[in-house]
């Protein structure tokens, strides 16, 4: 069941409310019947596992085996030269 937080705009409290899904939004402060607003809080739970951080696929290969040479850019676009003999 989630954990939502409330802050009361009237004595300025906050408090935690243990709210499933399909329960009515909680409108009134607990300690003074103030009204109250959700509040956007820190999530609570951690990605675990391989596949969640950018160091698990800096080392994969991409599929095919074996890596392409790639020129550099400013041989690519000038054809290759030739000499004259005199």
């Amino acid at each position: 069941m989630p954990i939502y937080e409330y802050k009361c705009g009237k004595c300025g409290k906050q408090f935690e409310v243990f709210q499933g899904i399909s329960d009515p939004a909680v409108t009134s402060c607990r300690f003074c019947s103030g009204r109250v607003r959700k509040l956007m809080s820190l999530s609570s739970f951690h990605l675990k596992g391989s596949g969640w951080y950018a160091t698990d696929y800096s080392g994969k290969k991409a599929p095919g085996g074996e890596k392409k040479k790639d020129a550099p850019e400013a041989e690519k676009s000038q054809p290759p030269s030739e000499t004259k003999s005199e």
